[in-house]
């Protein structure tokens, strides 16, 4: 009897890995929908030119391995890393810069340590790490909300006409790390700031929530690792939260509607892969993510600090395993005085 090839995570019956992938890639569009209708087309145009760069370096990395093309390509999993780093990456960015984080992210990040269920840090979140230390002025800088038509669009992204003065600006974390002399009622009269957290990234990180409801609504993850990021970074901005003066470090509202904090908390730290694996695992996996990315916003020299902090707890996932395995079922938990034989 033939055994079904079926790619790690090893789902099968509804669950099978590609679904898992549509349905993700289906949670993302309220976020590509708001990222649009700010920014135009650029976001479209990111996603499409970052999915065709993914899957022509999941192609060529396969074939050199000499692995089925067309078997892995099907997963969906390289399209899906490349929609999650191209709307991590500001609209409009330029194409060498998608294809550096891209290429680090399928190569780097997934295929060398051997594909989809082997790789230890999330792929998009070291594509996107690559070219955050390599080229921080273009990633820190995001167009103001205005409509730019798809061929606007492609000229900028490809270089063919040269972007207008005063058409990016820093983001509101970015301004609010930099800032030290004004108090938070003067930043919000900046442009770049909305009304709790930034102006546009307030409604991105809505849209992005409601695809993360979406996700767990279908079970696709449990909430445990979402819910301690959220609720760690909510705790740890309340209880360094030095109010409006010229040192705030921001409200707990401006953090969870800032950044990449909503798409990190329910598409990035619920990676079954390079994520814990037993409930409470996944729970210390998403408090530790939460923690880290208050600490890089506020006292570290990156404004955001999703990506590193994910990284971060990357690495640690192994050893919150082994401190956190469920009970063998069956059993029951060791007694103290247990000893050998009895």
């Amino acid at each position: 009897m033939a055994l079904p090839r079926i790619t790690s995570p090893h789902a099968t019956g509804t669950n099978r890995t590609q679904r898992v992938m549509l349905l993700v890639l289906a949670a993302t569009l309220p976020g590509v929908v708001v990222l649009t209708w700010l920014y135009g087309a650029g976001t479209l145009i990111n996603l499409l030119w970052a999915s065709a760069l993914a899957l022509g370096f999941e192609a060529a990395i396969l074939k050199m391995r000499q692995r089925p093309v067309q078997f892995f390509l099907r997963d969906g999993s390289a399209v899906v890393t490349a929609v999650l780093l191209a709307l991590a990456l500001p609209p409009y960015s330029p194409w060498w810069l998608t294809l550096i984080a891209v290429g680090s992210a399928i190569v780097f990040g997934k295929q060398l340590y051997g594909g989809l269920g082997q790789n230890p840090f999330n792929p998009a979140m070291v594509g996107y790490v690559v070219v955050l230390v390599s080229f921080p002025l273009e990633m820190t800088s995001w167009p103001f909300p205005h409509a730019v038509g798809l061929l606007d669009g492609i000229q900028h992204i490809f270089g063919l006409a040269p972007l207008a003065d005063g058409w990016s600006h820093a983001t509101a974390l970015d301004v609010l790390k930099t800032n030290k002399s004004l108090t938070l009622d003067e930043l919000w009269q900046n442009r770049a700031f909305g009304h709790f957290g930034g102006i546009g990234a307030e409604v991105v990180n809505l849209a992005f929530l409601a695809g993360g409801l979406f996700l767990l609504s279908k079970r696709m993850f449990t909430w445990h690792a979402p819910a301690g990021m959220l609720a760690a970074l909510a705790v740890m901005s309340l209880l360094f939260w030095n109010g409006s003066g010229s040192d705030t470090n921001g409200s707990p509202l401006f953090h969870l509607l800032s950044g990449a904090t909503m798409l990190g908390a329910f598409f990035i730290v619920t990676d079954p892969v390079s994520g814990a694996t037993s409930n409470r695992g996944r729970l210390i996996f998403g408090i530790g993510v939460g923690i880290l990315v208050y600490v890089i916003r506020a006292w570290g020299g990156y404004p955001d600090g999703v990506a590193f902090a994910v990284l971060l707890m990357n690495l640690a996932a192994p050893t919150i395993d082994y401190y956190t395995r469920p009970r063998t079922y069956g059993h029951r938990k060791a007694e103290r005085g247990f000893k050998l034989g009895e």
